[in-house]
């Protein structure tokens, strides 16, 4: 009877493990994604879950944040990646400051730039032109999230050239373009926080402002970054996420446009993507 006891006791002590390892198996095939609701890092983020699903069998929690928690959330390990970070300029306060708990692992894409845009029929050409010109803007600027880097460079801008009679108007991507689409409709002027690739300068006529003291900095690039053990943990996702990229800025951008599309679902379009590009999407996938 005794003995009898102890195999049960046993059988259920295995059981529990075999569970126990189900259980990790399950959660080690789990990965967060996070990224902030731009255009173009919805277009990534959302092509990276589809190849991480379906071609290495992880499961891919989006997650939309504010830019501080984009960063934070990695150094702890709270995420593991994010397929949205601009770089030398633009994040480059963030990965200074998390450098020990991050790793930067491809490019990708480049031509990628920040600045103040307006449409065509805008005669300026520079932001030294704002300040004598703010009226016709209505004195504001239109803006994204109010914790994007992109906003306090702005801010910034308008310190440094002296434009003390211009507002920046808090947003986002979606009220930003709503914003520019309602304003060309109407013919009147706007200038608003751009940057490309957005799927904006195939839909209108548009030009940046120059910026003589590069307050926004020069042309960038996107990388991927992901929380540092990733590669330990995930050494496929890892590889993977190292090698992500697009042909070029334009590829994103076209991608970008689809989303713009009425009905559209970005993860059906990264499927899609998938299906059209094959050996690129290998090329992501080489061991």
């Amino acid at each position: 009877m005794k003995l009898r006891i102890l195999g049960i006791a046993l059988a259920a002590v295995m059981l529990l493990a075999v569970c126990a390892t189900a259980k990790d198996t399950r959660k080690d095939k789990t990965l967060k994604i996070v990224y902030v609701e731009w255009d173009c890092a919805i277009v990534s983020s959302n092509l990276a879950k589809a190849v991480l699903e379906d071609r290495l069998g992880y499961k891919v929690e989006l997650l939309p944040v504010t830019v501080p928690i984009l960063w934070t959330s990695m150094a702890t390990g709270d995420s593991d990646a994010t397929v949205t970070a601009w770089l030398p300029n633009t994040h480059k306060d963030m990965v200074k400051k998390y450098k020990d708990k991050l790793e930067i692992l491809g490019k990708i894409t480049g031509g990628a730039r920040l600045g103040l845009v307006v449409p065509d029929y805008v005669p300026l050409k520079s932001v030294e032109e704002l300040k004598t010109n703010a009226d016709k803007f209505q004195n504001r600027i239109i803006g994204i999230d109010a914790g994007a880097v992109y906003m306090g460079l702005t801010e910034k801008l308008l310190k440094d050239y002296g434009i003390d009679n211009m507002e920046l108007i808090d947003g986002s991507d979606a009220i930003m373009t709503s914003s520019l689409a309602e304003a060309i409709r109407k013919k009147q002027w706007i200038v608003v926080t751009g940057w490309s690739p957005h799927w904006m300068f195939g839909r209108w006529n548009l030009h940046y402002l120059d910026d003589p003291k590069a307050i926004l900095g020069t042309e960038e690039a996107i990388y991927s970054v992901a929380r540092k053990g990733l590669k330990k943990d995930h050494p496929d996702a890892h590889a993977f996420l190292s090698r992500f990229s697009y042909t070029g800025a334009d590829q994103l951008q076209q991608l970008m446009a689809k989303n713009q599309e009425k009905g559209a679902d970005p993860l059906k379009n990264a499927r899609q993507f998938i299906k059209d590009h094959p050996e690129q999407v290998e090329a992501w996938l080489q061991k």
